[in-house]
């Protein structure tokens, strides 16, 4: 059986790799394919690319490299409605996790913002938790009797790490000095 037969299924199960440069019986001889002479006929000449652009200067050179991005630090809220919220049931807490059960939110969010708009009022009492709440949001979840939890933000990092360090030395020198 040949090798590069093809199965009872009509797909070609392997395909032997191309031997070039085996003599002119094997049909890839003398020039290997390659044709005669030319820029593509050397070896480690190779063949534009998709971005190559015939000798011009191509687009990612003439882009400015200029600018400014948020993206690094930016954080996405999921942003969720009033009347979203009417599909839970009634003394349920809703946070993120719930939000997601119920697939009122789809994704990866760093924080839930509870917006007032809606088709509808709120008309059950809910424990909703969330970093943000606009006001007429607040104003109809209390309203149904429901409470709003804001989720606490994390605390800032100490930035000075030196500063304990630097009034322990300047103490020393103090004591020093006060000594002599």
């Amino acid at each position: 059986m040949d090798l590069t037969s093809v199965s009872s299924a009509g797909i070609e199960k392997r395909r032997l790799k191309r031997r070039v440069g085996r003599g002119i019986g094997s049909g890839h001889g003398k020039t290997c394919g390659l044709g005669h002479k030319g820029q593509y006929a050397s070896a480690g000449a190779r063949l534009p690319s998709g971005l190559f652009e015939g000798g011009q200067m191509p687009l990612f050179r003439r882009w400015p490299k200029r600018g400014f991005s948020h993206a690094t630090w930016d954080k996405t809220a999921a942003v969720v409605n009033v009347g979203d919220l009417d599909q839970f049931d009634a003394n349920s807490t809703v946070d993120m996790a719930a939000l997601k059960g119920r697939r009122l939110v789809v994704g990866t969010f760093d924080h839930l913002r509870i917006l007032g708009e809606g088709a509808t009022a709120l008309t059950k009492k809910l424990t909703v938790r969330a970093d943000h709440f606009t006001k007429s949001a607040k104003a109809a979840i209390e309203k149904a009797g429901g409470t709003c939890e804001l989720i606490p933000k994390p605390k800032k990092p100490v930035r000075n790490k030196m500063g304990s360090k630097k009034k322990a030395l300047d103490a020393a020198r103090a004591a020093k000095a006060a000594k002599a």
